[in-house]
Formats: structure tokens, sequence, C-alpha cells
């Protein structure tokens, strides 16, 4: 919101999915017709850009299925950590996160706080699903969960 402050916006829709794709391309009684159209969304919303770009409006780029590694050691946050997992994996079914981290012992962690937060999240059957393809290595150096990462 303060970004958008900042460039000026003076309007903001609260919307989503790619029936929100259609609405700012289109336009409708309550939402304008758009320029572009920037935003994540699932295989559905990457779909409904790729039509609305080849004649209505321009969009930023189609997106594949969410994709996020962590690279987390003894001293990171695991409440954090997984919470950023779990990000990734409510964006669909197909998402997949990957955890590289130093410390056996902190991998569990974040991976038992994961599973404590996905409990929490409205959008629980889509991520656990995403989480359940997802995956964590035991890594014997940060070094090394780089190296693998950049692979």
């Amino acid at each position: 919101m303060a970004a958008a402050d900042i460039a000026g916006v003076d309007e903001i829709y609260k919307v989503g999915g790619a029936q929100a794709v259609a609405a700012l391309a289109y336009g409708t009684e309550s939402v304008p017709k758009v320029s572009k159209i920037f935003g994540p969304g699932n295989r559905f919303v990457t779909v409904a850009k790729q039509l609305v770009n080849s004649s209505e409006c321009a969009i930023d780029m189609p997106a594949g299925p969410s994709e996020l590694a962590v690279i987390a050691d003894s001293a990171t946050n695991a409440e954090y950590a997984a919470a950023d997992l779990l990000s990734q994996c409510e964006h669909g079914a197909d998402s997949q996160v990957g955890l590289f981290c130093s410390d056996r012992a902190k991998a569990m962690e974040i991976i038992a706080e994961a599973e404590r937060q996905l409990e929490t999240l409205p959008r629980k059957e889509i991520a656990a699903k995403s989480f359940g393809n997802s995956f964590a290595v035991v890594v014997e150096s940060t070094r090394k969960a780089v190296e693998l990462t950049n692979i």
C-alpha cells in the first residue's frame, strides 16, 4: 500500500483468480478496464492472462508453478522459514518448495513448524498438496546449499 501511495495509485481493487483477469482486461460495472495486468497466480490465472494478452491488454509474463528455495542454518528462525515455504505452497497444488539446511535438528524444527502453520491456512488443502510434493535436504554447509540451489 505504501508503494502504491508513493506511485500515485488512487484506486485499488482486491480481486483474484481468472475471473479477476477477465474483469481487468474487459472491464465491468465496478472494475474499469486496465492497460496491463501484473501479478502471480495459479495455472488458470496464467491461461487467462495469456488469453487476454493476445488482444485485450498487456501482461507482465506467463508464470509457471511457484517455486522457492530456503537456505537455513542453526541460527534460522524456524517460524519465519516455515512461513516463507508455505507462502508459495498456497499458490497451487503444483507449486514446490525446497529447504536446504546445514543443521539436521533445525531442518526438522522448520518442517514441524511448517506443518503446524499449515493447519491455520485458509487454502490449507492446496498448500498441503504442494507441501507434500516439496523437499528438504540436509547439507554439509551453507556454501553447499548455495551451490545446490544454483544447480
